[in-house]
């Protein structure tokens, strides 16, 4: 015969604030049904984004809603190092296939199914904006100081210099990714960043440019979990506000461990390893 575990009363000292014995209730509390509903909006992402991305006829549709809109008093004046007129210039603004589109569609389907109402989602919607308005800011002036980077050639001339070090580099090529990420909170802008740099630097260095961007933008993941940002979106997420110190202390070993092993991945890929290349 089993028996039902012993629990206490006494308050747990973890984060969560609950006794052993509330936690314990809670558990007992999830039904399948209440499962489902908990993993639905995971799995309505994972569906959506399936959806989108693999069965070519919806890809192709939500791309071809795509609007091209040349930047006004840059487009055509804006040249490349081989002196041809730059692409960069034609801003493309995918307001129907960008994946915050797609969860912002799947964010109603989920109060919907939940039976939130509008007048609530808009609130919560409005409520998470605020709350990670600097993350915004962030954001779109590290996007902002890519493209001047970028269009300037500021970021090939850093490149060419970085080359400097030779197959060397490809050991410190993730921590640029990790650095750019732990900065901003965003891998993408990390890659807009630094991608053209990887890429300039590998072709002087005599190593391969897929290589070193796709490095950056592993080592952007690595450094996601380290960002300030993400702190405070995972702290806030599961109730646990004011105490991103403490996540950050558990979590900065494990980045710390994994990007160097990734800068020794890569490295080692650039010589020894590259069988494993594609």
């Amino acid at each position: 015969m089993g028996t039902e575990p012993t629990v206490t009363s006494e308050r747990d000292d973890s984060p969560y604030g609950v006794s052993a014995e509330e936690l314990a209730r809670r558990a007992r509390a999830l039904t399948p049904a209440r499962i489902v509903m908990a993993l639905f909006p995971y799995l309505l992402v994972i569906a959506v984004f399936s959806v989108a991305k693999l069965v070519p006829a919806v890809k192709d549709f939500l791309t071809g809603t795509d609007r091209k809109i040349p930047w006004p008093g840059l487009d055509g004046h804006v040249l490349t190092v081989a002196g041809k007129v730059s692409t960069s210039t034609v801003y493309t603004l995918p307001w129907l296939s960008s994946p915050g589109t797609l969860l912002l569609l799947c964010s109603l389907v989920v109060a919907a199914v939940y039976r939130v109402s509008m007048s609530t989602w808009a609130r919560e919607a409005g409520a998470t904006a605020h709350k990670m308005r600097f993350a915004f800011l962030t954001v779109a002036s590290v996007l902002a100081l890519a493209y001047v980077m970028n269009l300037s050639g500021q970021t090939i001339t850093i490149g060419v210099w970085i080359a400097g070090a030779g197959a060397a580099f490809a050991y410190l090529s993730p921590l640029l990714g990790w650095l750019g990420t732990a900065v901003t909170g965003s891998d993408t802008s990390a890659n807009a960043l630094f991608a053209t740099l990887q890429q300039t630097a590998a072709q002087k260095a005599g190593l391969d440019p897929t290589l070193l961007v796709a490095a950056n933008t592993s080592g952007g993941v690595v450094g996601k979990m380290i960002s300030p940002q993400n702190l405070t979106i995972a702290a806030t997420a599961v109730g646990l506000v004011g105490r991103e110190a403490a996540i950050l202390r558990k979590v900065l070993p494990w980045s710390i461990g994994l990007i160097v092993l990734m800068c020794l991945l890569v490295g080692l890929q650039s010589s020894v390893l590259a069988w494993m290349l594609p």
